[in-house]
């Protein structure tokens, strides 16, 4: 049984009374046993399954823990137990009561903010203060959500007074991004968080148990949430020496206070770390020592092999640092996939990854764009978010770019056309149009507001007389709108004929392989294959451009692949976009930041770029940052290695012409001494 393989602390902790436990789990310490220990012997002293809800950050850590609980318990009995992410077990809490639920990814509601944002002429206010971009304000206004109970506009001022003169245009955005979302029928992440918060008044849980993986990245929002299931029980698993997430709202003090907050709290330390060699562990020590220690605990040796050091490598040129690194990873005996390059800032990996692929050194950049976020791939899901929801205005906006001479502003105005057509309902609008007068497309006018608008006079059809259109095409009341072009009118028939080749499927592979084969689909193909293979003198390489074609429509036929496996077309897409983030393509050398490392380990480590102002980042610390908050970062990235860690750092950028200075940490490490410094 899974409680038989635990060491004395691990073994404490999992048959702790029920109340309020937490387990204070350093890196390696064998956090995941303890937590499937846990739910064993609470499924062994009778609690139902049912009353059991586990919660993780990402959905593959929750399956990990109920695959091998099912090594021990009848899979029927641990499949009742409710587990997966914050946000997928809101998902499925709200869908219950919600069965049309349509979730957005963050970038596809920033694309929505910028378009009500852009809609505000701020120099025309006249305002002396220079308003914020619109993707930094969307930006916090999500940091917003995550991190505060107080109002947008209290939280805001706090931190930036000196806007105070545009916060009243500033929540008029917020506002109507909100009111278009509801009228439309989208939800943020954030969203699932808040409405199931806000369903918690009149519809409570029941759990006996609730256990909370990675409890020191929970953020104020989740910590409301935790707090409103009001569990009989509470078990949580954390490292405060790994909260490094207070860039995204996560809230250290949720872990800090735990046994403030619940007076009947117990703390657990799991100190025996299984994964690292003794030097990697006392190097780790010796830096993290100089955070505030908020629970007692010290790392322990828990693997008996021999010694390895740690090596620090210092180069006169920060490109010589990565090509030396590619040379020493082509030389090394260990496995290019046990092998990781970590890094504080994305610029980092650049030059790391063109020294590997220059040496013919396979490897691959996690933390990039995900399989789902990839243009052709989204563009499949957004028809069939489309399908589901007519409602969906960013899945039609975001399919419509894709039409020569159509952009995000016309494509709104298009969708708001064929829902008005509709009466209401999109498709119809599309395919059997009732009404067939154009909509007045400005609702919103305030001069105060910096919202300055024209509405629409009716184009003349006739403009297209010469084309040899089908009388259903020729008749449609979207011809009237002045700014449909030719090209516009092209894409848009292509669009009508796949809807209506689909109206009566509902099978999720069925629909795709419909769309995959349409004339609609292959041209964004063609568009994307040519764009991709497009050399600088801005001629399209026919071979590149071949190969493109067949990596667009591999992935075409992955995503094919993944609908087989269901037979609803809503939670095909909605399980697509909840867990997108979590898959990655691609084989070799591990290149990560260090937020992408956490949670993983490989046999050699080289943590790079080592300078101070690179590691620490002293911009984003005076941001939001703290020099705390980058040692847990340096803290989290050697704690990586299992066998060999090396640190890297150059004196001098040539390109730049920056001279460098060794990061305070490496000092702190014992590996220089401060007058070199």
């Amino acid at each position: 049984m899974p409680l038989g393989s635990l060491n004395a602390e691990q073994l404490e902790a999992a048959c702790a009374p029920l109340g309020h436990n937490l387990v204070i789990a350093s890196a390696g310490t064998g956090k995941t046993s303890t937590i499937v220990g846990r739910i064993a012997h609470l499924l062994q002293t009778g609690t139902d399954p049912d009353r059991i809800l586990l919660l993780t950050f990402t959905n593959k850590a929750a399956g990990e823990m109920i695959e091998r609980l099912k090594r021990h318990f009848p899979a029927k009995t641990v499949d009742r137990i409710e587990a997966g992410t914050f946000h997928a077990v809101c998902y499925r809490w709200l869908r219950r009561n919600r069965p049309g639920l349509s979730l957005k990814q963050p970038g596809e509601l920033r694309t929505l903010f910028r378009s009500i944002y852009e809609r505000r002429d701020f120099v025309r206010l006249g305002l002396a203060t220079e308003p914020f971009s619109a993707t930094y304000l969307f930006d916090l206004y999500q940091l917003y959500q995550n991190a505060s109970d107080k109002s947008f506009d209290e939280w805001f001022l706090q931190r930036y007074p000196e806007h105070e003169p545009l916060m009243d245009i500033y929540l008029d955005i917020a506002e109507e991004y909100e009111d278009t979302k509801r009228e439309y029928g989208f939800l943020s992440f954030n969203d699932l968080l808040l409405q199931t918060l806000e369903s918690l008044e009149h519809s409570p849980m029941s759990f006996r148990e609730i256990l909370v993986d990675e409890y020191q990245d929970t953020n104020t929002l989740q910590g409301m949430l935790i707090d409103a299931m009001n569990p009989d029980s509470l078990f949580c698993v954390g490292d405060y020496d790994q909260s490094i997430y207070a860039f995204n709202g996560a809230n250290i003090a949720n872990i800090s206070t735990f046994a403030d907050r619940y007076p009947d709290a117990r703390v657990h330390t799991l100190s025996v770390n299984y994964r690292s060699r003794a030097p990697i562990l006392s190097l780790a020590n010796r830096v993290i020592e100089r955070n505030e220690r908020i629970y007692p605990k010290r790392l322990e040796v828990g693997r008996r092999v021999d010694p390895i050091p740690p090596r620090l490598l210092i180069y006169d040129e920060l490109f010589e640092q990565y090509q030396s690194i590619a040379d020493l990873i082509g030389a090394s005996r260990t496995p290019n996939d046990d092998t990781a390059v970590i890094f504080r800032n994305n610029a980092s990996a650049d030059g790391i990854e063109a020294s590997l692929r220059e040496r013919g050194i396979p490897c691959r950049r996690k933390g990039g764009n995900s399989f789902f976020e990839a243009k052709e791939v989204k563009f499949l899901l957004d028809l069939m978010s489309l399908r589901i929801n007519p409602r969906d205005m960013m899945a039609f906006i975001h399919l419509f770019e894709y039409g020569k001479g159509i952009g995000t502003a016309l494509g709104k105005e298009f969708f708001q056309a064929l829902n008005h057509f509709g009466e209401g309902d999109l498709l119809r609008g599309l395919l059997h149009p009732t009404v067939h007068s154009l909509p007045t497309f400005n609702r919103r006018k305030s001069t105060q507001l910096g919202l300055f608008d024209d509405d629409l006079e009716i184009g003349s059809v006739s403009r297209f007389a010469h084309m040899d259109l089908r009388d259903e095409i020729r008749a449609h009341p979207l011809l009237k709108h002045p700014r449909l072009t030719q090209d516009g009118l092209r894409y848009f028939i292509q669009f009508h004929e796949f809807y209506r080749s689909i109206e009566r499927s509902q099978r999720p592979d069925t629909l795709l392989r419909k769309a995959i084969a349409s004339p609609l689909y292959q041209g964004v193909v063609h568009q994307l294959s040519a764009q991709r293979a497009r050399l600088k003198n801005g001629e399209v390489d026919p071979e590149k451009e071949e190969e493109a074609r067949e990596r667009i429509l591999r992935k075409a036929r992955l995503l094919l692949d993944l609908s087989s496996r269901y037979e609803d077309l809503q939670r095909f897409v909605n399980a697509m976009i909840l867990g997108g983030g979590e898959m990655s393509e691609g084989e070799g050398v591990n290149l990560l930041t260090v937020h992408a490392s956490k949670g993983l380990e490989f046999s050699e480590v080289y943590v790079i770029d080592l300078m101070d102002g690179r590691f620490p980042n002293r911009k984003l610390m005076e941001k939001t940052g703290s020099l705390e908050e980058e040692r847990r970062l340096f803290y989290v990235a050697v704690t990586r290695a299992k066998d060999r860690l090396f640190l890297s750092m150059a004196k001098y950028d040539r390109v730049k012409k920056l001279d460098f200075k060794p990061s305070p940490f490496l000092e702190e490490a014992g590996l220089i001494r401060r007058e070199s410094m």
